[in-house]
């Protein structure tokens, strides 16, 4: 079963330096139709004007991913981790019993674009935490890479929940095959770009939530950007 989400369903805030699109509840954005998906439970995709940002605010008991799409995201935390993330790279922040963090734009005159993914961990209490990789673009070229998963799976990001976030970067022109397990959701983020399958037709800023799919099979009809995360 396959459920489409497109961009223009999402909520849409857009306020002096920061707009904003929310694919699930959040802030003043709330449908109860839309209060997340399996473990996903937040996909914010945030633009912020040059020297501005979020200001330090508390996190607790959630695993939070920022992709950054083009510019500079400043990062500081309370468990004194700081850097700035820019496009091809992952930020893991676990906020486990309680951290606080600032976000912002690192320049001072272009806006920064970013994709932030709240996950539920699957242990609470534990202790905040914070990691920050750098992709193989020549591998996104290729296919699904693996970025964040359970310990003990390799993949440069550690998290506590059940839950795997892929990404890959196809040019114009390439198919694409990944397996799926059934019993598991998969959802289908079109950060960039414009995707076909069989079953789908995605442009940038839709989604697509598969259940009891085998597999995915798509054709990018232009270099694009794709987010994948595999849930329990």
């Amino acid at each position: 079963m396959i459920t489409i989400r497109t961009a223009d369903d999402r909520g849409h805030v857009k306020q002096g330096w920061l707009e904003s699109w929310h694919s699930f509840s959040f802030a003043g954005y709330q449908d109860p139709r839309w209060m997340g998906y399996g473990a996903l439970r937040v996909l914010n995709e945030d633009r912020v004007a040059p020297r501005a940002g979020f200001p330090p605010h508390s996190h607790q008991d959630m695993e939070i991913v920022s992709y950054v799409l083009s510019g500079a995201l400043r990062h500081r935390d309370s468990t004194g981790g700081g850097s700035v993330v820019r496009r091809g790279e992952v930020q893991l922040m676990s906020a486990g019993r309680g951290i606080s963090h600032s976000e912002m734009n690192d320049s001072e005159s272009e806006p920064v674009h970013f994709l932030q993914i709240w996950i539920v961990p699957g242990s609470i209490g534990i202790a905040p935490g914070y990691q920050q990789k750098r992709m193989d673009p020549a591998a996104l070229h290729a296919g699904f890479v693996t970025v964040a998963a359970p310990a003990g799976e390799g993949a440069p990001l550690r998290l506590t929940q059940d839950a795997r976030l892929l990404v890959a970067w196809p040019r114009g022109g390439q198919r694409l095959v990944q397996t799926l397990l059934r019993g598991r959701r998969y959802y289908l983020h079109v950060a960039r770009g414009e995707v076909v399958g069989a079953q789908l037709s995605l442009s940038a800023g839709d989604a697509a939530m598969l259940e009891n799919e085998t597999a995915l099979e798509l054709s990018a009809q232009c270099d694009s950007e794709l987010l994948l995360l595999d849930l329990a």
